[in-house]
């Protein structure tokens, strides 16, 4: 049976259901007498279906001796062709094409929503060189180059708009169903849709670095091949045919009538068997997928079904990694809270760090103005910034700074910013000519679905454990509020490693799920590695073994049951096609089957696999 990779390049499938409709109605003209042929007409049926079954496995054992079902079928159907039943042979090559056809189109339904990506790829691109726009191949871009895209075109590679304001829409990285806003400063990726104006950006990843060909990667990797389980149904397979051969042999000495021995052959053939697995594999990667997953390799989803811990990193997992203002406090009457909060972020204006672009970000939000202009702008490293803000002199830092600029910081106001503190915010305070104005406290923002998300990892019977390096402050107040009762704090790559083998060296197996490049390690030595695609590094998503490209963590405790639903459906198939199977061989021994009817309940076996596998494609338990 022909490979999906096949299928997929050259139209196979197409070719197998044209073969399989003239087989099916020569078969019918045999059973009715129909045609006036010089040869029985079940012969159709041998050549277009029986006959790519016998060299395929021809190829197999002289190229691998590769004994599996192929072997048996086409000993079967030789089997039936020199004692006559034309039609038997006929009807046994139509009905395992025709399970084949079905186990093709299962697992191509399953990879559909991730081959879709392959077809994504950006082909050409506007480069601005010498103030020229050249149209040239997408592959062609180089590092820091100029581009220019239109309205309706794909974003070409990565990079950061430098003119211009538009809507992208992300759906095919983030899964978002509305367009987001961009403008001057903002990142776009490859692969991504410019709905409404053109803009001109600047190249920053390319080619095999750019986004939408890191997700190609991870499409290509995906291979329910790879599942260990799988293996196991290979080798009982490859055993199952020698067996099938030497009961036919037995029983047709003892019984001197062929016929049984040829249906023997015909329902000992294990295909449901080698079904069961792979089809059930890949129908729930087409789940993962659908939900967001892009599961690297099959065996990932049966570890995952396995593990007994759930460690979750904080910045970019649990919160968005990104600060948010949480309180502004005035320590002087006279100067108000609005008033602090716009000579903050007048000083920040012009900072890099990630604190003061925090505050100038969250100003423009909260009051839908542009911060002050500032004058005298200096970066004071390790302490903060000094600018001039509407003709009065403003600090804004640490304790430190404040006590060389702003004459130290109150008591009172130590004591309020100590509070902030504890619970894991980052304090900036803030000096006006010379005196401590009050502080502003910032916090990462936890995201909205943490909470349910860790309660019903903790009902699937999974212990959430918090792995970060924040303090023991923040690291705290995230734990508490989430009812996560064990953390890790101040956590370097070498800590997490060491839980994660202390754990697994206990037999409790871990699946870690992280973004950042300190926990690559990490993820790599998990029991399973997950990773938030969308905001995290390259690194990351290299070293686990399922990206979470849209950052949607509540999809967490799908995966989960997902991978335990595909365990149970796996275990059913394997458990009904050997229970099929030794019920036709008893059948077949004692002469009630024949192979017509045994080729017949034998494929019925093969079908309601595929279908119960089906089934996890659209599968979600329901809450």
């Amino acid at each position: 049976m022909k490979k999906l990779e096949d299928i997929l390049a050259w139209g196979g499938t197409k070719k197998d259901i044209a073969f399989l409709v003239i087989s099916g109605l020569a078969l019918l003209a045999s059973i009715f007498n129909l045609l006036p042929l010089p040869f029985d007409a079940a012969w159709v049926a041998i050549v277009l279906c029986g006959v790519p079954i016998i060299l395929e496995a021809i190829i197999g054992l002289i190229t691998s001796f590769d004994i599996k079902a192929d072997v048996l079928v086409s000993i079967a159907l030789i089997a039936s062709v020199i004692i006559g039943e034309d039609f038997a042979a006929g009807e046994v090559a139509f009905i395992m094409q025709l399970g084949g056809l079905l186990e093709e189109l299962t697992v191509a339904r399953a990879r559909a929503g991730i081959e879709r990506l392959v077809h994504l790829t950006p082909r050409t691109a506007r480069v601005i060189r010498n103030g020229q726009e050249n149209v040239i191949p997408a592959e062609e871009v180089a590092v820091d180059e100029l581009l220019r895209v239109l309205p309706g075109e794909t974003v070409p590679v990565d990079g950061v708009i430098i003119s211009g304001q538009t809507s992208i829409d992300q759906a095919v990285m983030t899964g978002e169903s509305l367009p987001v806003d961009k403008g001057v400063g903002d990142e776009v990726s490859s692969g991504t849709v410019n709905q409404f104006g053109a803009f001109e950006m600047r190249s920053t990843r390319v080619g095999e670095d750019s986004s939408i060909q890191r997700m190609i990667r991870l499409v290509q990797s995906a291979d329910a091949g790879k599942a260990k389980i799988v293996g196991v149904a290979d080798r009982w397979a490859t055993w199952i045919v020698v067996i099938a051969l030497t009961a036919a042999a037995l029983t047709w000495l003892i019984s001197g009538e062929i016929i049984r021995a040829v249906t023997i052959l015909v329902v000992f053939c294990p295909c449901a068997l080698v079904l069961a697995t792979p089809t059930a594999i890949m129908a729930a990667i087409g789940n993962a997928t659908h939900h967001g997953f892009l599961v690297r390799e099959g065996d990932a989803l049966e570890r995952l079904a396995s593990v007994t811990r759930f460690a979750f990193d904080k910045t970019g997992t649990l919160t968005f990694g990104t600060p948010h203002v949480t309180a502004v406090e005035s320590a002087r009457v006279e100067v108000s809270r609005g008033e602090l909060y716009a000579c903050a972020a007048g000083a920040e204006l012009r900072s890099e760090h990630p604190l003061g672009k925090a505050i100038v970000r969250c100003y423009r939000e909260e009051t839908g103005q542009e911060p002050p202009p500032a004058e005298g702008f200096a970066i004071l490293p390790g302490r903060g910034v000094r600018a001039v803000v509407g003709g009065r002199k403003i600090a804004a830092g640490n304790a430190q700074l404040l006590a060389g600029e702003g004459g130290g910081v109150p008591e009172a106001c130590a004591t309020a910013a100590q509070a902030y503190s504890a619970g894991g915010c980052s304090v900036i305070y803030v000096a006006i000519d010379g005196r401590c104005a009050g502080f502003i406290a910032l916090s990462d923002t936890l995201r909205p679905d943490a909470e349910d998300t860790i309660r019903r990892v903790r009902a699937s019977g999974v212990t959430p454990v918090l792995l970060t390096g924040d303090h023991e402050s923040a690291a705290g107040a995230i734990a508490a509020r989430l009812s996560i009762e064990e953390y890790h704090a101040g956590c370097l790559p070498e800590d997490k490693l060491r839980y994660i083998d202390a754990s697994q060296g206990q037999g409790q197996p871990v699946c870690m799920i992280g973004d950042g490049v300190n926990d690559a390690p990490a993820l790599k030595r998990a029991f399973v590695g997950v990773a938030m695609g969308g905001v995290g590094s390259d690194i990351a998503v290299d070293a686990a073994d399922i990206a979470l490209v849209n950052d949607e963590i509540r999809e967490i405790p799908h995966l989960l049951r997902l991978s335990r639903r595909m365990m149970r459906t796996i275990r059913l198939n394997m458990t009904f096609s050997m229970a099929l199977n030794f019920v036709a061989i008893v059948l077949a021994m004692t002469g009630v089957l024949n192979p017509v009817v045994g080729a017949l309940v034998h494929n019925a076996g093969s079908v309601v696999v595929i279908i119960n596998s089906a089934l996890l494609l659209k599968w979600r338990e329901k809450t």
